[in-house]
């Protein structure tokens, strides 16, 4: 596979991260709670049996290429103007229940910069937060001075938390 060397015209920049979650309501209180974000609209549910065919194809098809979708959106906005959209299927029925692990194809997490790790860990009991192991301290290379560690949110979707030194 080869691309050109050329830049999408326009392109400014990353807008968003989308992830989706089972439960909406849920996701956004997470969310939202415990790591700051304010829910800045909600959209939906979008339903593609109710929508005329888009090129021979289903309208959540031709969208968002799932076939026979429903969905709703909660898009989230946090302090730095970084956002996560968070989406909710109820249809297909028959779609996967658990995120791909970070080795799979798709496989992904969200990385949200805090300034004391050490506060964050902290919290691991009060909201039954699943850390992995860690932290991680890089002391050498291009990336020295930072702190990272991972944890689950409810649904197993891999957090990074970085904290970088502050001298």
């Amino acid at each position: 596979m080869s691309f050109t060397t050329q830049i999408i015209p326009g392109l400014e920049g990353m807008d968003h991260v989308g992830i989706t979650i089972p439960h909406l309501d849920e996701a956004v209180a997470f969310y939202s709670t415990l790591l700051g974000a304010k829910e800045i609209f909600r959209l939906g549910p979008f339903d593609a049996r109710e929508f005329d065919k888009v090129d021979g194809k289903d309208w959540a098809e031709a969208h968002v290429n799932v076939v026979d979708g429903r969905f709703t959106i909660a898009m989230l906005e946090y302090g730095n103007a970084s956002r996560l959209e968070l989406f909710q299927y109820d249809r297909p029925t028959d779609r996967r229940t658990t995120p791909p692990k970070n080795s799979d194809l798709g496989g992904h997490h969200i990385a949200f910069k805090v300034t004391n790790l050490d506060a964050v860990l902290a919290l691991r009991d009060k909201y039954s937060l699943r850390f992995m192991a860690g932290p991680i301290a890089i002391t050498e290379g291009p990336a020295a001075g930072q702190r990272i560690i991972y944890v689950l949110d409810p649904w197993d979707n891999q957090l990074e938390l970085v904290e970088y030194d502050r001298k």
